[in-house]
């Protein structure tokens, strides 16, 4: 297992620390769990299933098209 140091302010760490506690879990654990949540490159299924769902949905029929074979890593949060 890594490590890593995070430096934060004494605001920041006394969230952390409350949110741990209120989950029963250590700082590093809620930390890590925070990140496997929120640190994706890809959309989550229950979005991707969305896909079609909205028949209804206004879409531009006359509306350039654009070139989607190349796209940019997302970033989280």
């Amino acid at each position: 297992m890594t490590q890593i140091t995070l430096y934060l302010d004494e605001e920041s760490e006394a969230l952390v620390a409350t949110q741990a506690k209120a989950t029963g879990q250590s700082k590093s654990r809620w930390v890590a769990e925070l990140i496997r949540r929120h640190a994706h490159d890809q959309w989550p299924e229950s979005c991707r299933a969305l896909a079609g769902t909205f028949p209804e949905f206004p879409l531009r029929e006359d509306a350039p098209a654009l070139d989607t074979a190349y796209d940019v890593r997302r970033i989280g949060f």
